[in-house]
Order: C-alpha cells, then structure tokens, then sequence
C-alpha cells in the first residue's frame, strides 16, 4: 500500500490505488491468511485463546474470528458497490453520511457481534470459513473485468479504520488482507499460537 500522507497518525494506511491493483497478489494475500490463521489454530491453547487479545477487548479467539468476520463482510459488500457505484455522487455521499451518523451503535454491534459469531465460528470452524469465503471472493475476483473493479462507491469512512470516503471495487477485494493484517499484529503474543503469523509485507510495496 502507499502511505496516505492525510491519515491521522496511527491510522493504517490507504488502499492500493487502481492502476497499481494486482489480482495475483490480493489472491496470494487470501491464500497466506488461511495459512496463517490454520497454523495459529494448530498451535494454540484454550488457555490462549481465552486469554484477552493484546489490542482489543477481544478474546484472542473472538479477535480470529473478527479477522475471518472481514473477508465475510466484503461478499455482502460486493454487490453494494456494483448498485451504488452505478448512482449519483451526491446520493453516495448522503448514503455514507447517514452511516457515518450511525457510527456509535455500529461500533456496539461490532463489538457484541464479534464476540457472539466466534461461538458459533469458533476455534473448530473458523479456518473453514475462512477457505470456503475467499475460495468464492477469488472466483469472483477472477471474473471481474476491468471496468468492473473500477466502479466506486462512497464508504462511511469512520466505521472501519481502512474505509475511505471514496472506495473501487478493486479496493473492497484488497481490503481483507489489510484487515486481518492488521488485527493480527493485536493477538496477545504470549503463546506460540502468535508465531503462526509471518512477518507483515511491506506496506510500500
């Protein structure tokens, strides 16, 4: 990703713009994160997973599943950009207004929701998910045409710290990665569970 020299200071960086959009690489970071998440898994201890996460409120184990959470968010997303990107500017930028007016009960059910999905996607089913749902983001990254990926919508910038004002279809695919990159350097690294995370790729590259 290129730095975006506007973002506060701690706030992760902005997606990788268009032109620079390589669908091999966005494959290759669905494919690393299932390994990463199954190695964790492998390694890690129900004391460990219990244990709270070293960035959030979570659980290590509801932290997981909040980082298998984001690949599943961008299959609803998809089909959002493609009807919205196909109206006006201004109705995009009231739609994410609005969003953005309804941050503070988002963040609550982001909070409950992940905590109640990772006991349903729990430490036995969560790395499952995860293969079924970018199995299926990469078939539908392989069939999407150029124009397709350039289509863009307005996001409600204030729910995600990787959402932008102004997001391609290209940025919803790459967004995942980000996502769990990022949230994976949260896991409590007091277990050998932790280890199962390579180092982060270069976000300047």
């Amino acid at each position: 990703m290129v730095p975006d020299p506007a973002a506060p200071e701690g706030r992760p960086n902005s997606p990788v713009p268009f032109e620079r959009f390589d669908r091999a690489d966005v494959a290759a970071g669905y494919r690393r994160n299932c390994a990463e998440l199954e190695a964790c898994l492998a390694a890690a201890t129900p004391e460990w997973l219990r244990r709270r996460s070293a960035g959030t409120r979570w659980s290590n184990e509801e932290l997981l599943y909040h980082m298998v959470f984001g690949y599943m968010v961008v299959l609803a997303l998809l089909p959002l950009v493609r009807v919205f990107g196909r109206l006006p500017l201004p109705v995009n930028r009231g739609f994410a207004r609005l969003l953005n007016a309804g941050t503070a009960p988002f963040d609550v059910v982001n909070y409950w929701g992940s905590k109640a999905g990772a006991r349903v996607f729990n430490r036995r089913r969560m790395a499952a998910k995860l293969r079924r749902t970018t199995s299926a983001l990469e078939r539908r990254l392989a069939s999407e045409t150029p124009g397709q990926l350039g289509r863009c919508m307005s996001f409600p910038e204030r729910w995600d710290p990787f959402f932008r004002p102004r997001m391609s279809l290209a940025d919803v695919y790459a967004y995942p990665v980000d996502h769990f990159d990022f949230h994976a350097g949260q896991l409590s690294a007091d277990g050998p569970a932790s280890r199962g995370f390579g180092p982060r790729p270069d976000p300047g590259k």
